[in-house]
């Protein structure tokens, strides 16, 4: 069998293995060993299991994963995160939508401390739907708000997501964060805008609240200035050029277990457990992160991106068309995967054509995160709702969760298109 043949097999062997929800590591190193021992034989196959994962994680780049891990586990566990939503309702409930508003403000300042869409969602969902339900809130705007509000989780620094494309890509993650920052804080004040526009719309669906008192607002502050300051210090640092992504990880690691100590609500056991989470979650990406890079080999290997590139070229699309099929393809594709399997999984065979026909590989790798947001979103795969949903089964089902979630798909719909855009025109 020839090599491009392999490698054919070897994608559509790595898609039917997860779909019978084999983990996408495994999937990933196991169809990429077979291949590479079919392309040039048993021993360069060993080689490359035995060499690749050891260069892969010993990447100084990857070490802020596991730093911006630490910090946003210690954070949450310590109850530093816990008054985002107090904090933004008591200056922002007075609003049309107002605790929709605060829910969705909320979830970008827990954002920019976990930088994961699904701890994210659950955490402002375990607070903010049943006060929204309290309040007489459609249920379907309420929990639509905190499953969209997640998403932001992977823009806002430090996003996981855009740490693990500048790794693959080669590409600063600074200049990734700040990016993300920009497009991020687009994203919330467009998810404002469809909560005001769905206000407009039909007023008794989100009933105002009455303003708070200045003593509300100023025990707001008091909850949230603690990780506002971990957060200046940590992204002022890193966007100064005072710290490097794995620097202000580390650094934001310390100030936060810092301030757990000094409010007496991080214990021994606390900071055991988000040490804990740490590890587990910091080795599930790396294994889907190796097994990646393998089949990022094989497919090198295999001549598939070649392959794909030129079959693509045939179309005559341009660089516009060409963006908007592989924004097709990423949207089709976050319906059925998660984020960061679906990135790993395709990058080896987009980027390759993305850099030959001069696309920015930053701005790229930003709609990147966002197209693959959106799926966390859409049906029938969409995981933040499902985490929503099951944080809130009592009061919501699930279907009414996804018909929430319409104002917010076509803000997010918006601005890819403007984001295709202005890469056309500029």
């Amino acid at each position: 069998m020839d090599p491009m043949s392999i490698g054919l097999f070897a994608v559509v062997g790595v898609l039917g293995l997860i779909m019978l929800r084999v983990p996408i590591a495994v999937a990933l190193i196991f169809v990429s060993f077979v291949g590479i021992w079919a392309i040039v034989g048993e021993r360069p196959a060993m080689s490359m299991l035995s060499t690749v994962p050891y260069n892969f994680a010993a990447s100084w780049t990857l070490s802020s994963v596991p730093m911006f891990l630490l910090m946003g586990y210690v954070a949450y566990h310590s109850g530093l995160t816990r008054g985002m939503f107090e904090g933004a309702r008591a200056w922002l409930g007075w609003m049309p939508g107002g605790l929709a508003i605060a829910s969705l403000a909320g979830a970008g300042g827990f954002a920019a401390v976990t930088g994961s869409s699904i701890a994210c969602s659950a955490a402002i969902g375990r607070i903010a739907v049943p006060e929204m339900h309290r309040m007489g809130y459609d249920i379907r705007i309420a929990t639509g708000s905190v499953a969209a509000g997640g998403t932001i989780g992977a823009l806002i620094p430090p996003s996981i997501l855009l740490i693990l494309f500048g790794i693959q890509a080669e590409v600063s993650i600074t200049k990734l964060f700040m990016g993300g920052l920009v497009v991020g804080l687009i994203s919330l004040g467009l998810y404002i805008a469809a909560v005001l526009v769905s206000y407009v719309l039909a007023p008794e669906r989100l009933p105002r609240a009455a303003a708070s008192n200045w003593d509300e607002r100023i025990a707001g502050v008091k909850e949230v200035w603690p990780v506002m300051v971990m957060i200046a210090i940590v992204f002022g640092g890193l966007f100064s050029g005072l710290f490097t992504a794995t620097e202000a990880g580390a650094v934001g690691a310390v100030i936060s277990i810092l301030i757990g100590v000094a409010r007496r609500t991080l214990s021994w056991k606390l900071f055991m457990e988000s040490c804990v989470d740490t590890l587990l979650s910091s080795g599930s990406l790396f294994m889907i992160a190796i097994g990646a890079n393998l089949f990022t080999r094989l497919v090198a290997l295999s001549g598939l991106s070649r392959w794909i590139g030129t079959g693509i070229e045939s179309l005559g699309l341009g660089v516009l068309g060409i963006l908007i099929l592989i924004t097709l393809i990423y949207l089709a594709l976050g319906m059925f995967l998660e984020p960061i399997g679906a990135m790993l999984l395709t990058l080896p065979l987009f980027l390759p054509l993305i850099k030959a026909h001069g696309v920015d590989v930053i701005w790229f790798g930003i709609l990147l995160a966002k197209l693959l947001e959106i799926g966390m979103i859409t049906p029938p795969v969409g995981l933040n709702v499902f985490v929503i949903h099951s944080v809130a089964k009592d009061l919501v089902k699930l279907e009414q969760i996804f018909a929430g979630i319409l104002p917010f798909l076509l803000a997010d719909l918006l601005l890819v298109v403007g984001m295709l855009a202005t890469h056309a025109f500029f």
